[in-house]
């Protein structure tokens, strides 16, 4: 199984990606052997905190033997089940200490999703505290998300050093634009493709093509040969 995260990471690199991140959150497989609620194994995949990391820590180093140490690598998590006795963010700072120094490189900091029966208080911004206390305790890069939906709000969370990037997914639905209008309410005139150039705000720039790291240059263009 662990070799399926790593042939997936081969996969991504030969397709030209140049950021992935490993799913740990949400009831997923890998959240389902992090919290206490669900994993009732016996071995050494069970127990304690170290053996309920064990399958993540290996995954996480098998997929950055495959993925170049120049391109980032994301761990999404559950920072907490909402549930008492379940996974929760003091857990979740001591697995971001063990998975950063295998290669991880930010930690994507969601919640929930193990079991029903959570009461998860469900605000703008809520899940923002798990991302700054990992950012803080761990000096990891921390990814904050969960109802964030406004440019002020997006701005203040980075201005306020309470993650390093902000992540966003059901906004893009409502608005896949969204970042061009944020950018235009923010103030900041970013590139556009040369093809809507017509359509963009005077004085916009041209976007420039993204370079590959050093190295990385054979797959520049690659056509990806999936075995």
């Amino acid at each position: 199984m662990v070799k399926s995260f790593a042939n997936a990471a081969r996969r991504a690199l030969e397709a030209g990606f140049q950021v992935i991140e490993i799913h740990s959150a949400h009831g997923y497989l890998l959240h389902e052997f992090l919290s206490p609620i669900s994993n009732k194994r016996t071995d050494s995949y069970g127990g304690s905190l170290e053996n309920r990391c064990r399958l993540l820590c290996e995954v996480v180093t098998a997929v950055r033997g495959i993925w170049p140490a120049g391109y980032p690598l994301y761990v999404r998590i559950s920072a907490t089940d909402w549930i008492e006795g379940g996974w929760d963010v003091d857990q979740s700072v001591e697995l971001a200490k063990k998975i950063g120094p295998l290669g991880v490189d930010l930690i994507d900091c969601s919640s929930g999703g193990i079991a029903p029966g959570a009461k998860i208080p469900i605000k703008a911004g809520y899940q923002v505290p798990f991302a700054r206390e990992i950012r803080y305790e761990t000096k990891i890069m921390t990814g904050a998300v969960g109802l964030i939906t406004s440019a002020n709000q997006a701005d203040t969370i980075l201005r306020e050093e309470n993650a390093d990037i902000v992540l966003l997914a059901r906004e893009f639905l409502r608005q896949p634009y969204w970042p061009l209008q944020t950018a235009r309410d923010l103030g900041f005139a970013v590139p556009w493709p040369v093809q809507y150039l017509r359509a963009a705000p005077d004085g916009t720039p041209t976007r420039e093509p993204i370079r590959p790291p050093e190295g990385m240059d054979a797959l520049a263009g690659h056509d990806a040969n999936l075995k």
